[in-house]
């Protein structure tokens, strides 16, 4: 399947989609002017890759999914089509795809954390939690 990317702006994240790498990212900041048309088509996207999987699972419990979410920052339109990308790969994971969820956050912004643990109850997928150091940002 070809992959998907789109370039970070100062409102919107990168979101690289590249099955073939197993190289799925959504980093920086996401707070868009107009959300639809940001998320629109990354959803559009994970509906036929979903249906692609469904056919020909190439992951495994050595070689999982893994979707990596490096947000400094998103707003609550931004949080509804994070969730709908999030409930796709838990349907896939229910159907027996192993999926991975890193949640990178800054290690003194307990409120991103909390988003992120949030996130994980409401689509009921469990994340890794991977903290940034202030020096490494």
């Amino acid at each position: 399947m070809k992959s998907y990317l789109h370039r970070a702006t100062d409102l919107t994240p990168e979101i690289t989609l590249a099955p073939e790498e197993n190289k799925f990212i959504i980093a920086g900041k996401s707070a868009p002017e107009d959300v639809r048309s940001l998320y629109y088509p990354v959803i559009e996207w994970m509906d036929e890759f979903a249906a692609g999987v469904r056919k020909d699972n190439i992951y495994s419990d050595e070689k999982p999914l893994r979707l990596k979410l490096d947000l400094e920052y998103f707003n609550s339109s931004s949080a509804k089509f994070i969730f709908d990308i999030l409930s796709q790969l838990r349907d896939l994971n229910n159907e027996g795809v192993p999926v991975d969820i890193e949640w990178y956050y800054d290690e003194e912004d307990v409120d991103l954390r909390e988003a992120g643990e949030d996130l994980a109850l409401l689509c009921e997928l469990p994340f890794s939690y991977c903290p940034k150091s202030r020096d490494a940002l």
